[in-house]
């Protein structure tokens, strides 16, 4: 640690702070992680989820692990820095984003994504602050709570800033998949749309009713082992509401983003479309000759039953938890 100067923090989460530093040799800006919990052997320390999942991750999408420190039992990660995290762009934004800015954004995230589940890796905590940005590049970040998908379950509960937490996980389901990254990827798209959370939960019962007021309330038909998971593991009765169609909500997206968005917040994680399905979404139609063919990829039908817009009136962005 001593090749590196600290110049200020810029972070602090869950398992450690993160701060700007320099490296004295080569005049590089890094991005420097510290762990909070100590470490006694480097075993301990190449075996963290984190280490073990970005040691197999090289893409341009996902922030670069440049090398791991431990000193006197504390575990230091060395990134490469980028400005800022997509939370801190909206945060004090006047002005919308374009929709071709969003598109950009979210072709890269996905290609991210594509990437760490091809790998056999889900993220599990996706979110606005994990999403980290400079210049036109954006890049995914801080895989502490990243799994493998052939991990036994039961999972853990707890994954993710609530706002973007997928309804299984909220109701508790012992086993679930990459479609949480898929979830979470539909309420950013929508975040950047409107600057403000689309479902923004004081609690995971206040989550679930935010969720069923805007995409209404799962059928049997619909998503049976949801409506079984609510009844019989959490014995919680899920709100009756009919919905609004997304376009009520994000009024500045276009039908083709209603679209993606709407496939990407369905009930059913198994109706949601993986990242690579997401990519070749009409959305990102400008964008299909930067995509690598996928023989096993059949395009999906997008073409969704039209729903009434219902006016609704949007709360003053709640401050964050």
């Amino acid at each position: 640690m001593e090749r590196y100067k600290a110049i200020n923090e810029v972070g602090e989460g869950t398992f450690g702070t993160v701060w700007r530093a320099i490296n004295k040799q080569t005049g590089e800006t890094v991005a420097i992680k510290k762990l909070k919990r100590e470490y006694h052997t480097w075993e301990e320390c190449i075996n963290t989820r984190e280490v073990k999942s970005l040691r197999r991750m090289t893409h341009p999408n996902i922030v670069k692990l440049k090398e791991v420190i431990k000193e006197n039992n504390t575990l230091y990660f060395v990134f490469e820095y980028m400005e800022c995290n997509l939370y801190q762009l909206m945060k004090d934004r006047a002005r919308l984003f374009s929709e071709a800015e969003i598109r950009n954004w979210c072709f890269q995230v996905l290609k991210g994504l594509a990437y760490i589940h091809q790998q056999g890796y889900f993220h599990r905590d996706l979110k606005p602050e994990n999403l980290l940005v400079s210049k036109d590049a954006i890049k995914i970040a801080d895989f502490g709570l990243a799994r493998e998908n052939d991990s036994q379950p039961p999972f853990t509960e707890y994954v993710s800033t609530r706002w973007y937490r997928a309804p299984e996980v909220l109701l508790k389901s012992p086993t679930y998949s990459s479609a949480v990254d898929m979830w979470a990827m539909g309420a950013i798209m929508a975040e950047l749309f409107t600057l403000r959370p689309l479902f923004p939960g004081s609690s995971e019962a206040d989550e679930m009713y935010k969720i069923c007021s805007v995409i209404g309330t799962p059928t049997e038909s619909e998503w049976a082992d949801g409506v079984k998971l609510a009844s019989v593991i959490i014995n919680y009765e899920l709100p009756q509401m009919k919905g609004v169609h997304l376009s009520a909500l994000v009024p500045t997206a276009s039908e083709e983003a209603i679209n993606l968005m709407t496939l990407l917040c369905s009930w059913d994680p198994s109706k949601r479309p993986t990242a690579l399905e997401a990519l070749q979404h009409p959305f990102f139609r400008s964008c299909f000759h930067k995509i690598p063919p996928s023989p096993r990829f059949k395009t999906k039908n997008c073409n969704l039953p039209k729903m009434a817009a219902g006016k609704q009136e949007h709360p003053p962005p709640p401050a964050r938890i």
